[in-house]
């Protein structure tokens, strides 16, 4: 991307961020194509811990994939920071820590602790005013201005769209870059989003295979009025049925033919991730080259 994330915000068209969780699937994502990537929270649980999104993966082990990510990608980042891991101070850290990881923005939500993915039930929200805090209190940590804060509610799932939209234009007036409203039931709300926020920042939205939002493509939604979509989580659904029928090949035949056509082979894999190159790179620095 030759512009900063925040002027690729302003242009058209609508940006897709496609989700990603280690340096393999950000370097596919960016040789196919992306602008810029998604490093979604849930996604590090389901694959890191192997658990659900609920609060569970740390600051610490988010910002070590994010400095990993960064040593292998260019692209813009943006980070799931859940619900700034705690109070408005625990927010700066989370600040401080994932810039200095290479993250481009960071998504921010109004979840009490522990969180839980925008698509399931039970969500709980801290108070309005302790939100604008944490807002206020990541804007102000941060070391450049180009490093966004995306200001996500997930009021709609417990006190209603009416008191969703009113939350968004809070969080806007404390110093957002971007507004997130967070698991919109149908296509009129998502446009009503658009209606309300629209003129003010620019808006995301989240599109999860499954989840309690209808599936629309970036087109659709930039035709909304949306600037940014992502789809977080695709990537290890796909992953995680690709591995199981996988390993049940694997366990059925004892070994791997019945599945050649549906994956890399030693060398293709080699080629995609540069080994070529980064060995000649090393012979180069051995003098050898």
């Amino acid at each position: 991307m030759t512009q900063s994330l925040k002027a690729r915000l302003a242009a058209k068209p609508i940006l897709l961020a496609p989700g990603v969780y280690d340096p393999l699937t950000a370097l596919l994502a960016v040789k196919a194509g992306a602008e810029a990537l998604y490093v979604s929270g849930a996604a590090i649980s389901y694959t890191r811990l192997g658990q659900p999104d609920i609060g569970l993966a740390a600051m610490t082990e988010v910002a070590d994939t994010v400095l990993m990510i960064r040593d292998r990608v260019a692209a813009p980042l943006i980070v799931d920071a859940d619900n700034g891991h705690g109070n408005a101070l625990n927010m700066q850290r989370t600040m401080r820590l994932f810039e200095r990881a290479g993250a481009d923005a960071l998504q921010i939500e109004d979840q009490s602790y522990p969180k839980r993915c925008g698509h399931l039930a039970e969500k709980r929200l801290v108070s309005t005013a302790e939100m604008v805090g944490k807002i206020t209190a990541a804007v102000d940590a941060r070391h450049s201005a180009e490093t966004l804060v995306i200001a996500r509610t997930d009021a709609i799932a417990v006190e209603g769209f009416a008191a969703a939209i009113d939350r968004a234009g809070r969080y806007a007036e404390a110093g957002a870059d971007a507004l997130f409203v967070e698991a919109p039931g149908s296509r009129a709300q998502l446009a009503a989003i658009a209606e309300a926020l629209g003129g003010r920042l620019p808006l995301m939205a989240n599109m999860v295979e499954g989840g309690r939002t209808p599936m629309m493509a970036a087109a659709e939604l930039e035709a909304l009025g949306f600037a940014l979509v992502i789809f977080p989580g695709g990537v290890v659904r796909a992953v995680a049925r690709a591995a199981e029928d996988f390993y049940a090949t694997l366990l059925r035949d004892g070994g791997t033919d019945a599945f050649r056509n549906r994956m890399f082979d030693f060398d293709t894999l080699n080629a995609v991730i540069g080994t070529p190159e980064i060995l000649a790179l090393g012979k180069h620095y051995e003098g050898d080259a």
